[in-house]
């Protein structure tokens, strides 16, 4: 992990097309301003998360129907799945 001090007004930039910049510092809290191609996801920790964990949910029921069609058209048909 690389770990930088940066000041309010200063710059990093990760790659070639993205840009994080310190807008404000106070308390507790840090204000980012982060310039990213739109082919490129931006989200807060928390948010990836929860989209990940929705992506697996999601995956996991179409599995499922996926299986049970499955059985359903074997036993319609009468054909044992493979």
């Amino acid at each position: 992990m690389l770990v930088l001090s940066r000041r309010k007004g200063e710059k990093i930039v990760i790659g070639n097309e993205i840009v994080i910049e310190v807008l404000a510092v106070g308390g507790d809290g840090v204000r980012l301003g982060i310039s990213a191609p739109g082919s490129t996801s931006v989200h807060r920790y928390e948010v990836f998360t929860e989209i990940q964990e929705a992506n697996r949910s999601a995956e996991s029921a179409v599995n499922e129907l996926e299986q049970t069609t499955l059985e359903q058209l074997s036993a319609f048909l009468n054909v044992n799945p493979k």
